[in-house]
């Protein structure tokens, strides 16, 4: 039939518009109407890709793809991580596409990372409705680049993925494309956000490559894999009501070992590991390298004492180091204290909070110190001290009003040297040379198994500890409190191996057991 054009010139079908079918095309636009199997129907006849290498072309489903669209149609929520470049948004595109001309009354939600990524996937539905027969797809009643209005009541609608993306709308369907690489502080006010809508009946369907096994589609991801007991031939889902879906490169037809070996040659081990193999490895640029990051698990903490969090034994004798970075404790940035054993090198205890004061984290620093001063037997074993630029300047105030006598073990403070051109205070004034020197010093440590963090927090943040300009930071939103007592801990373990020649031999990047003997020859 012929086909009109709108106003912006791309070929559509008319809204409303009176036509006469053929009896075969009538039965065509039955089958693709079939609850049950007519989106496989409308897919594998009716929809058109283009394709990077040959142009135009119809789609044709490999088998994993054909069991992606069926876990797209028969689950009302889904999850999907796929490698890259494997066609899991088209098969969206041309998924949706037939939900909103087969499903009246519809409101499709395509959220995307970014603003590009939105128009990529309504670009993929713009063609691939532009390229279907009259006597399938539905006429138009509006037409734009970022969403597609239909004659039957559907609209298919684009945006970016923010806190309020979807916030007001009576949503029947949402996708989100490649989730895992929303900012993870918008990721969790947005689906916190449009739960409630999906809640009342709308289907989700969610799909990424992995990031950070910490972000919210990881979360949604491991709870799709934590199954309950089912009964009959019901399908298991997840805790969470989620389906997963999962596929591999080598099921791609075009894509064997030589492909791969290819890939990783271009790609790199870590970004092929994420990218191709679908592994949770970070890809911001964060300090400590993403394939370590992967293989820090944490542990529970085997104590409590107050809001301080204990991990593992504190043993009599040996040395330890307790850091304190203070905050105004108003409820925004977080007070946060570390205590490490610098006889093994390992985390023992941390606390952290956002609503203590300064004169009740001082109680709470003296308090930590007497708990680990009853189990070391010497307090001459314990060196304690705190940040001290801007708010650390209340601190010292506040544990000179306290009673330094009153906190066991020995203040360390950094030597007055290096606080040429300042008034000296005790305590250690980080700027921004000591503090890129000390995360240098901490990524080694740590990198080369020689420092051990036990706490799922601190490990949670340094995963969001990413380059900032020409440093460190948390990603916005995130907090790197807990990251920051920890370099302060290790500027104390770095002072404190001037008294200690063990602490030395652990903290030397080249120690001497590390070097290996010059060779000689024998005459």
């Amino acid at each position: 039939m012929a086909a009109s054009k709108s106003l912006d010139g791309v070929l559509i079908k008319k809204a409303h518009k009176k036509t006469t079918y053929t009896q075969e095309q009538i039965n065509e636009f039955a089958m693709c109407a079939d609850p049950t199997s007519g989106a496989m129907h409308f897919m594998e006849n009716f929809f058109h890709i283009q394709h990077p290498t040959r142009g135009g072309i119809q789609y044709k489903p490999f088998e994993y793809q054909e069991r992606l669209i069926n876990t797209y149609h028969n689950y009302r929520y889904s999850i999907s991580m796929m490698p890259r470049q494997t066609g899991k948004s088209t098969s969206a595109a041309g998924y949706l596409l037939w939900y909103a001309m087969f499903v009246p009354d519809s409101t499709i939600l395509v959220a995307a990372h970014k603003y590009a990524g939105a128009q990529e996937i309504m670009q993929r539905v713009r063609y691939a409705y532009e390229a279907c027969p009259d006597h399938i797809r539905a006429g138009a009643v509006s037409y734009n680049k970022g969403s597609i209005e239909f004659d039957n009541g559907s609209r298919i609608v684009a945006q970016t993925t923010t806190e309020n993306t979807g916030r007001g709308m009576s949503i029947s369907m949402l996708y989100c494309d490649e989730f895992a690489f929303v900012r993870p502080t918008i990721a969790r006010e947005f689906w916190t956000s449009i739960s409630p809508t999906l809640a009342t009946g709308g289907k989700a369907i969610i799909t990424s490559t992995p990031n950070s096994d910490e972000d919210q589609f990881a979360l949604l991801w491991k709870g799709a894999n934590k199954t309950e007991d089912t009964h009959g031939n019901e399908t298991k889902l997840g805790i969470n009501g989620f389906k997963a879906f999962r596929s591999y490169w080598k099921e791609h037809p075009d894509r064997d070992e030589k492909w791969a070996d290819e890939e990783r040659a271009k790609l790199g081990e870590e970004r092929f590991r994420r990218e191709m193999d679908c592994e949770f490895i970070i890809n911001d640029e964060t300090l400590i390298a993403p394939i370590h990051l992967m293989g820090l698990e944490g542990e529970e903490p085997s104590e409590r004492t107050g809001q301080v969090r204990w991990f593992g034994t504190v043993v009599p004798n040996h040395l330890y180091v307790v850091s304190w970075d203070p905050s105004l404790g108003t409820g925004g940035d977080y007070a946060a204290m570390m205590v490490f054993d610098a006889t093994t090198m390992s985390q023992v205890a941390e606390w952290k909070h956002n609503k203590t004061t300064i004169p009740e984290q001082v109680r709470i620093f003296a308090d930590m110190i007497k708990v680990l001063e009853s189990r070391v037997g010497e307090q001459n074993n314990i060196y304690y001290s705190v940040e001290n630029n801007t708010i650390g300047e209340a601190a010292l105030i506040s544990i000179d009003e306290y009673g330094e006598d009153n906190i066991k073990g020995v203040f360390l403070s950094e030597d007055k040297k290096a606080g040429a051109g300042r008034r000296y205070r005790k305590g250690f004034n980080t700027t921004h040379k000591n503090k890129l020197a000390t995360c240098s010093k901490f990524k080694t440590l740590l990198e080369q198994n020689r420092l051990t963090v036990k706490s799922k927090s601190l490990i949670s943040e340094l995963k969001n500890f990413v380059a900032s300009g020409t440093s460190y930071a948390a990603k916005p939103g995130e907090h790197d409190d807990l990251v920051m007592a920890t370099i302060l801990a290790v500027r104390m373990l770095q002072q404190i191996q001037n008294y200690h020649k063990s602490i030395g031999e652990t903290m030397k990047d080249h120690s001497d057991n590390q070097i290996s003997p010059m060779p000689f020859i024998m005459f």
